[in-house]
């Protein structure tokens, strides 16, 4: 089959498949939009303008509203107010499709493939609509003469499980141009890649965007990524938009101080003094790899003693998850090690036990419940081998297990029709009441928690900062990671931060300067 032949045929959605360059992409606009959940405004009058052809950062911590804000772009959600403007003229977009009808698509974080079908097979199932008889052979010409197009290739014939992420990532992209895409969005792009694969799969993109055959909004959390790649950059806090410049007019410094802001916030009031206490949890040269086996721990050394919190700030994707992860048995040690109270400490469930280590992940309802079981089974997760839930050593005792969990739910005011009702019924605010009245039952050496209020209203977020507070001054040793550094300066007595893997700074939190904490966080102290 001819170029001219292929060019000239359209795909089921109405685009032209022989590549970027007949139409260059259109300018977007979101103006003053607004979106709440309930009585929580998580997007306040966000205005961001995507022109032609360039590359758009968009930067904030968790929780700052970026999901939020492209979500209302893609039509996953409806902007309670605002609009959205396509080449200056208002458009509706309620849904992906709607999107997709006025050339903008998403690549998200993480990858969308079926792993044991071929490329081309992947690309034709993202059409809308396919013949009731495909005929492979004039496809697979198609989708050759497509790749001769584009900036980067891949086999229309290959197997996606035999590529590697990079490739992948490519073929995300190469997907939504298939589909006449314009205008992509990124959501962390990079965080699966090495730096090589990073550096290469966004110079591409930037290079498209040179050429006017594209617009990029790149979602991240590396400033070095904003900095090589990206013309503008928009920053958001807690809902808000606080900057949108030129990426030239902005140092990292600047950025990081527009994303946590540049006044510390209090510290809680129900916080009690007491001597220093002996050590509970020390870390020494921690080193872990990632999922594809990069390092991603370098040489962590910490201590919390007991009575203590210890807060662990930084932009989200530098260690963090890793960081909980070793501690909570879910990711091997590569080297170094873990004491609590002196006693080596492997996070096996007897080491968990006996050294009385608790933990409160975030997202619990995933990482913490089975949401099908009921609530009184999930209270009992910790002990229910042991009495008094069981009898003679293998009996269970239902009653023991129901009385424990009315004791949670009247000590946690836990909301719910009942101890014997599923816990994946209750609110995001009540399910992590539970987890945390089973993590705090008995004695407790170390508390590990991790972004424990994200998500949650106002009335859960003090509940649960109190609880940990109540922990801390009975003398637990709390280990506190959060993205939310407002969280890490009402709690915590001391503040470490993660950079790349690595604690870069320390500071008392009664003394902390925010800007100094920025400066660390964006890797330029």
């Amino acid at each position: 089959m001819s170029a001219a032949a292929v060019s000239g045929r359209q795909t089921a959605l109405g685009v032209d498949v022989s590549g970027i360059g007949v139409k260059g992409p259109p300018r977007v606009e979101a103006r003053a939009m607004t979106k709440q959940f309930g009585g929580n405004v998580v997007l306040d009058q966000v205005s961001l303008t995507l022109e032609p052809g360039t590359v758009h950062a968009l930067l904030g911590e968790n929780g700052a509203g970026k999901s939020t804000l492209v979500k209302c772009l893609m039509g996953f959600y409806q902007a309670d107010a605002g609009e959205l403007l396509v080449n200056g003229e208002v458009v509706a977009v309620k849904s992906p499709r709607d999107a997709q009808a006025h050339g903008i698509g998403m690549v998200y974080q993480h990858f969308t493939l079926v792993e044991n079908m071929t490329v081309a097979e992947n690309l034709l199932i993202a059409r809308q609509t396919l013949p009731a008889i495909i005929d492979w052979k004039r496809e697979l010409a198609d989708l050759t003469a497509f790749m001769r197009r584009m900036p980067f290739h891949i086999e229309p014939t290959r197997l996606v499980r035999q590529l590697a992420a990079g490739e992948k990532q490519k073929l995300e992209i190469l997907k939504q141009l298939y589909l006449g895409s314009r205008v992509i969005i990124l959501d962390e792009p990079t965080s699966v890649l090495t730096p090589d694969e990073a550096d290469e799969v966004l110079g591409l993109v930037r290079q498209m965007a040179e050429r006017g055959e594209l617009s990029v909004l790149i979602i991240t959390h590396k400033f070095r990524e904003v900095l090589a790649f990206a013309d503008h950059v928009t920053i958001l806090r807690r809902g808000k938009l606080v900057a949108s410049d030129r990426v030239r007019n902005l140092t990292p410094a600047q950025m990081a101080e527009l994303m946590v802001g540049a006044e510390p916030p209090k510290q809680s009031s129900s916080r009690t003094d007491s001597a220093p206490r002996e050590l509970a949890l020390e870390l020494e040269r921690v080193e872990a790899d990632d999922d594809i086996g990069l390092r991603v721990l370098e040489g962590v050394t910490l201590h919390v003693r007991a009575g203590e919190i210890v807060g662990i700030a930084g932009v989200s994707g530098n260690g963090q998850d890793e960081l909980v992860e070793v501690l909570a048995g879910q990711r091997p040690l590569r080297s170094g090690s873990v004491r609590v109270a002196g006693d080596h400490y492997r996070s096996t469930r007897e080491h968990i036990r006996t050294r009385r280590v608790r933990l409160l992940p975030e997202a619990p309802l995933k990482n913490a419940c089975v949401s099908h079981m009921t609530l009184a089974h999930n209270i009992a997760f910790r002990d229910y081998d042991r009495p008094p839930f069981t009898l003679l050593r293998w009996a269970l005792r239902p009653a023991a297990f129901k009385k424990r969990a009315e004791e949670a739910i009247r000590a946690f005011r836990i909301r719910t029709p009942g101890p014997l009702s599923p816990i994946g019924q209750l609110s995001g605010g009540n399910v992590q009441r539970a987890v945390l009245a089973r993590e705090l039952a008995g004695e407790v050496r170390v508390l590990i928690a991790a972004n424990p209020c994200f998500g949650l209203d106002f009335g859960a977020v003090a509940e649960i900062r109190s609880r940990i507070m109540d922990a801390r001054n009975a003398g637990t040793a709390v280990l506190l990671i959060s993205a939310d550094l407002e969280e890490i300066f009402a709690l915590s007595d001391r503040i470490l931060v993660m950079s790349e893997g690595r604690i870069v700074h320390e500071t008392p939190a009664q003394t902390a300067d925010v800007r100094e904490i920025g400066r660390h966080m964006a890797g330029h102290a």
